[in-house]
């Protein structure tokens, strides 16, 4: 095992790619009008292109669809150096990853925005989790000027251990949450662009509330998809 360690890695091997609606459709899929961002978790630099910095001692592991990397729930993250839903008026936010447990909260995929040589403001959207017991619960938020609104519910709960598909999407209207399709809870907000700055991924940008388990892959789509055109589990 690699030591504990901090590294600024950047580089041109991108981790991610931008997927355009047309290159979409070539391949038979036609989810996405729009370009789409993918994000790859199977290598710790350079994630989505941009510089990634590595906090602890993040692992690449085997998964049934790839590498992906393993958190720890203790000190693991991965700071990448782009707000990927930045300026869009509506989006998508999938993720597929493996929740292993651990403590109750966990925010573990921040997406911050940060003006260029300034702190970072409380704009953000979250994905977190509440695990209760061998169970956890999906938690969306989003927050910026004129809005704040928490998508969670306790009373929906799934086994920890296995792979998921979650998402959370605003399509000019209403803000949604997903886990494998099946929507978790919805609410009208006045959502407004985000600007660009910062993700941390295993954890909340300031460092608290880590997590236990793994990620694969993030995707990033500028309009919010219907429930049958998510991605999802089986």
């Amino acid at each position: 095992m690699v030591g504990r360690r901090e590294i600024l890695i950047g580089g041109a091997a991108a981790a991610g790619s931008l997927l355009t609606g047309e290159a979409l459709a070539g391949a038979g899929d036609t989810r996405a009008a729009r370009s789409q961002i993918v994000w790859t978790f199977d290598r710790l630099s350079s994630i989505g292109g941009a510089a990634t910095t590595v906090e602890g001692d993040p692992q690449l592991v085997a998964s049934p669809f790839g590498q992906a990397v393993q958190f720890d729930g203790v000190d693991d993250r991965l700071v990448i150096e782009r707000h990927p839903l930045a300026g869009w008026e509506q989006f998508t936010f999938e993720a597929l990853f493996r929740p292993d447990g651990g403590v109750f909260a966990q925010r573990w995929f921040h997406l911050n925005e940060e003006p260029i040589g300034g702190e970072p403001s409380t704009t953000r959207i979250l994905f977190e989790i509440r695990v209760i017991e061998n169970q956890w619960c999906l938690d969306a938020f989003a927050t910026g000027p004129g809005y704040k609104h928490t998508l969670l519910f306790e009373n929906k709960l799934f086994p920890v251990g296995r792979w998921y598909w979650v998402a959370q999407s605003f399509d000019g209207k209403t803000y949604r949450a997903y886990v494998d399709g099946v929507l978790q809870g919805e609410a009208e907000i006045d959502y407004k662009p985000q600007g660009a700055g910062r993700s941390s991924v295993g954890s909340r940008l300031n460092k608290v509330d880590y997590f236990k388990g793994a990620i694969r892959e993030a995707r990033f789509t500028p309009r919010g998809l219907a429930p049958d055109q998510l991605q999802r589990m089986g």
